[in-house]
């Protein structure tokens, strides 16, 4: 591991968190959970069974700003990055966006409000179309990896058919948020809809940071196994 990166596996787990809680979302998406005292991060990660070097990956990527490509990062665990991915759609389609549709809701109503109704049918528009990306990315291109961790190497798909289609999936929720702040009437309850454009804000970011890791971490590690595999049998 670079022993340039902010965050080191001797870092007290609980300081990390402190420092930046946005990291809490990570910490949650492998699995790791609150109450670990004064354990440090590698500690933490080997009691649950995490790959220590990739949740230090993950973590300095994300807190650096993206600023770290690849190859800035050796030896990670596919498995780790992949579970890592998983545990994000399930927050994503069962918590999060229920969650910023409740907000919606409760404040500007499901009335006959034109604008209101617009904004939750561009939401739910909106969701329906993540939740097909995500689908896809857990029929399709997670089962084409966990068939490369076997050892097999499928002739019918290729990780380079999910590099080419993969958009940037949070675009839309910032033409829901300035849909929103520029033309919503003041009818609203503006501690309820700032809440919701709050997580708005937070959501659009967390989903630049999924796809972000994807692209720079996950499909690097799966075309190096590809390459591994497609050595060994020639």
């Amino acid at each position: 591991m670079d022993s340039q990166l902010k965050y080191k596996e001797t870092d007290k787990m609980s300081d990390l968190i402190c420092e930046n809680y946005t990291l809490l979302q990570v910490m949650s998406r492998f699995g790791l959970s609150l109450g670990f005292g004064d354990k440090t991060v590698k500690e933490v990660c080997m009691l649950n069974q995490v790959d220590y070097r990739t949740f230090l990956a993950v973590v300095n990527f994300i807190d650096e700003g993206y600023l770290r490509m690849d190859d800035a990062f050796k030896n990670l665990s596919i498995t780790s990055i992949m579970n890592y991915l998983k545990q994000a759609h399930i927050y994503f389609l069962e918590f999060n966006f229920p969650s910023i549709r409740l907000k919606l809701m409760q404040a500007i109503g499901t009335s006959e409000d034109n604008v209101a109704s617009l904004i939750l049918k561009f939401y739910d528009d909106y969701v329906n179309e993540v939740r097909k990306h995500m689908d896809y990315e857990d029929r399709v291109v997670f089962k084409y990896v966990d068939s490369l961790l076997k050892g097999e190497l499928p002739t019918n798909y290729s990780i380079s058919v999910f590099s080419k289609k993969h958009t940037q999936i949070e675009t839309k929720l910032t033409e829901l948020k300035n849909i929103i702040i520029k033309y919503y009437p003041a009818t609203a309850n503006n501690n309820l809809l700032n809440a919701a454009l709050f997580d708005i804000f937070s959501c659009e970011k967390d989903l630049e940071s999924h796809c972000r890791v994807e692209d720079y971490l996950f499909v690097p590690e799966v075309l190096k196994l590809v390459k591994k595999l497609s050595d060994r049998d020639e």
